[in-house]
């Protein structure tokens, strides 16, 4: 069966429910979207956390960043990720070992293989969706 996205009203109660966000992708450059972005859904209340390996111990957004996913050591309700659909695998491989509620992938991503992985280990998925429009269209207030 292929892929749907969750519903309209359960993408809101995703975002209603997360507090803290992975972003896996996530420049230092404030004129990328990933940085763009993340910045939003921090000013928005959600606690974020970059992940990327070029600029691992580095501080973006106030938040030190990581290499990966499996270099959190607390808990992630959403992994958000900003990379190309070819290279989201590994990434959902590095999901399913931290449990996030849910795997969500930007506006333009899309892996099939990686969401039915992230599933058949409970995790939700979303792609092809820009999280930031997400909020806007459904929660569109201050945490």
């Amino acid at each position: 069966m292929p892929f749907q996205n969750p519903s309209p009203d359960r993408r809101r109660q995703i975002l209603e429910e997360a507090k803290t966000i992975a972003v896996v992708g996530l420049s230092n450059k404030p004129e990328r979207t990933s940085y763009m972005v993340a910045e939003a859904m921090q000013r928005a209340g959600y606690r974020i956390i970059p992940v990327n390996p070029v600029i691992a111990g580095e501080t973006v957004l106030g938040e030190k960043a990581v290499a990966s996913l499996t270099d959190i050591t607390e808990p992630v309700d959403i992994v958000n990720v900003f990379r190309r659909s070819e290279e989201v695998m590994p990434i959902a491989e590095d999901a399913v070992k931290i449990k996030p509620k849910v795997f969500w992938l930007q506006q333009g991503i899309y892996n099939e293989e990686a969401a039915e992985l992230v599933a058949r280990h409970g995790i939700e998925a979303v792609m092809d969706q820009c999280i930031k429009v997400d909020h806007a269209l459904y929660v569109s207030r201050q945490r």
